[in-house]
């Protein structure tokens, strides 16, 4: 880790990682950089669908998207306006994301698997013109956006009667001579809206500046085969996508759900050697028998982020992945990258800070704290956020008038300047009037083999508190009681508030955004609906 330098400040207890740097103008547009980077491999292959077996070159991608941007240019759509994208992964995602960032008008992507009065709520904040959805879920669109009436095009299962995308991929007299739009707003112009997590309530619209997309250090070249399952809609499918375009890497896309024997296969097949992976999925591929370190021989870097990851897990990934390095981060869509951990050996922390990013950490009454302090992360990255779309309340709430991002995760740093994260400041627990974090105990929990999955909640009575109880997945075949997870809490953590006393109950899987990150609120629900039927 000493690569990733990071540095301490006792004047002013603030940590800092090292100065940005980047080959790229501040001003430089992303759409830019795409269009002349991807002239540099025309006959490589940038993606394959695994749906449908298409690979496109990256030839065939700029021509796709330059054509596109053409026609955004002919409706009059400039930066100002908003293109909306309900889709998952598929073939004709990506040169319409280019085509977006080349005419400078930012993309509101939404996750099309969404219900109905979400989707309503999140595209009533940008109100796109035009959208670009998957055919089978265009009722669902159309439906939701009736207020307005946007133009709507299917990319993929089109539906007669309503325009498709590959309408607009018709060769122009002009695409020859075609050049990307000038930034209007430098590099603090927004070229991508996604959706905050909505782990706290209904999905806030993130806006990405072209600044916080410009990426040139990354561990990611032109013979990378990568796997990021995320779509358009999700931070790290953004950067999948940036990957995909600038760094000159094929990328591998499917609109399946993930399953480990998937998983393995695509690797298999395609000689995936950079993957990235929730901790749910990590946690059920090492559980997988077509799991074998020859069927995943292929893999040289693998990260992990978005949760917690046991130990135990990790050791046996690693085994399962010979060759690979494993990274792992800590992260916002609102923020971007913070910080990054490489390899296993300090897997508690989330790491160092990356270039360009300060923390402090921040008790209650506003102090910065120093070593050891447990308090609420505070960001400064140092590049402007145009903030939540239409929200200046929430903006402001989210960033104060110095630059500071308020992230809500409590957290401290130790001597050697590794980042710890404790757990959400807003679930902080308490019983019998002592404080405490899930986190722990779920970390705690995540150290037997026989759980595959595990969320703490905390189940409210009146005289004593929050009592602490485990909604737990096991293992595939494993064998665990109650008692024998009850037991080891009580082995590790033994304060009397961390001790289960509401109990454990066990699940098939946990409730997940369709993202992958757990829902602490619906896991309660459902641990005290299982509790009072006794299962």
């Amino acid at each position: 880790m000493a690569m990733i330098p990071t540095t301490y400040n006792e004047k002013d207890n603030v940590w800092s990682g090292a100065k940005r740097n980047s080959i790229y103008s501040y001003d430089t547009s992303v759409g830019k950089i795409i269009f002349n980077t991807m002239k540099n491999w025309p006959k490589n292959v940038c993606q394959i669908c695994d749906i449908d077996g298409v690979a496109v070159t990256f030839e065939q991608g700029l021509t796709w998207a330059i054509r596109i941007a053409q026609y955004f240019k002919k409706r009059g759509l400039n930066h100002k306006d908003v293109i909306g994208i309900a889709a998952k992964n598929s073939t004709y995602v990506m040169p319409l994301g280019v085509g977006c960032l080349m005419n400078g008008t930012p993309f509101h992507s939404v996750n099309p698997v969404l219900d109905a009065a979400t989707i309503t709520h999140v595209f009533s904040i940008t109100k796109p013109s035009l959208i670009f959805c998957d055919g089978n879920e265009y009722e669902k669109v159309h439906a939701a956006t009736i207020g307005w009436h946007p133009d709507i095009y299917t990319l993929t299962d089109h539906v007669e009667g309503v325009p498709k995308i590959e309408t607009l991929l018709d060769p122009t007299t002009s695409e020859k001579m075609y050049q990307p739009e000038n930034l209007k707003d430098g590099g603090d112009q927004t070229v991508a809206i996604l959706c905050s997590s909505g782990t706290t309530g209904l999905p806030k619209a993130v806006c990405i500046s072209n600044s916080n997309l410009i990426q040139d250090s990354m561990l990611v070249h032109s013979e990378s085969v990568i796997f990021i399952a995320s779509c358009l809609d999700w931070i790290t499918g953004l950067w999948a996508f940036v990957f995909s375009a600038v760094f000159g890497v094929t990328r591998i896309i499917t609109n399946k759900a993930f399953s480990p024997e998937y998983f393995v296969y695509l690797v298999k097949k395609y000689k995936i050697n950079y993957a990235v992976l929730p901790p749910r999925h990590l946690s059920a591929l090492i559980s997988c028998p077509d799991a074998t370190p020859e069927a995943l021989a292929p893999l040289t870097h693998l990260n992990y982020g978005g949760g917690l990851v046991s130990t135990t897990t990790l050791q046996r990934a690693q085994e399962l992945c010979k060759s690979a390095m494993f990274n792992s981060g800590y992260g916002m869509t609102e923020v971007g990258a913070i910080t990054i951990n490489i390899g296993i050996s300090n897997i508690s922390s989330a790491g160092r800070l990356i270039p360009g990013v300060r923390i402090r950490i921040v008790d209650e009454d506003g102090k910065n704290m120093t070593y050891n302090q447990v308090g609420e992360i505070y960001v400064h990255t140092g590049q402007a956020w145009n903030g939540y779309y239409g929200n200046p309340v929430e903006t402001r709430r989210m960033q104060d008038f110095e630059g500071w991002f308020h992230t809500g995760d409590l957290g401290y740093f130790d001597e050697q300047n590794f980042l710890y994260i404790v757990d959400r400041k807003k679930e902080i627990l308490k019983y019998q009037g002592l404080h405490y974090w899930p986190t722990e105990i779920e970390s705690v929990i995540s150290e037997l083999p026989q759980v595959q999955d595990v969320c703490v909640v905390g189940v409210y009575d009146e005289r004593e508190g929050d009592a602490a109880g485990a909604l737990v997945v096991k293992t595939k075949g494993a064998v665990v009681t109650a008692k024998d997870i009850s037991d080891h809490v009580a082995k590790r953590l033994p304060a009397v508030q961390k001790q289960l006393r509401a109990g454990v109950q066990f699940t098939d899987k946990l409730p997940a955004n369709v993202n992958g990150k757990t829902l602490r609120k619906t896991a309660r629900d459902v641990f005290v609906a299982q509790n009072g039927t006794g299962k």
